[in-house]
This record gives structure tokens, sequence and C-alpha cells, in this order.
């Protein structure tokens, strides 16, 4: 059976850093960036890339609509 790897990409751009989706991922891979945008806002980023499952909870809770999740199937 194929496992699945996930990654997201944020627009740190539109981030603006509520934090709304690190509670909301199951395995504890998106935390905020010291780093600041151009409107002053620490945005997310992951910090824990090699566990994303691609389970887009992070995608659905996000007002800005900030976050993409990608999905490959990973074969053993």
């Amino acid at each position: 059976m194929a496992k699945v790897k996930g990654a997201i990409v944020v627009d740190t751009e539109a981030c603006k850093g509520c934090e709304v989706c690190i509670p909301v991922c199951p395995e504890d891979v998106i935390s905020m960036t010291s780093k600041v945008n151009r409107k002053g806002y620490h945005y997310a980023f992951m910090h824990n890339p090699e566990a994303c499952t691609g389970c887009t909870n992070c995608a659905i809770v996000c007002p800005d609509r900030a976050i993409s999740v990608y999905r490959v199937k990973v074969t053993a």
C-alpha cells in the first residue's frame, strides 16, 4: 500500500499570523517563523515537513486562503 506524503506552501504575504492552522495540524507540522512579511506579520511555515500527511486541515481553516496543500503517493 502506498503512503501519502504531504507538503504545504504558505503565501507569506497573505498570511497574517493568526495561528489558526497550528492547533488543527494533527502531525504538529506548522509553526510560526520569527521573520515578518511586508505587513509586519509573522507567518506560518513547515517546521517538521517530513511528518506532513497532506490532510488539508490547515488550508481549510485558513481565513486568508494563504495555505496550499500538495499530496503525493510514495511507494515503499
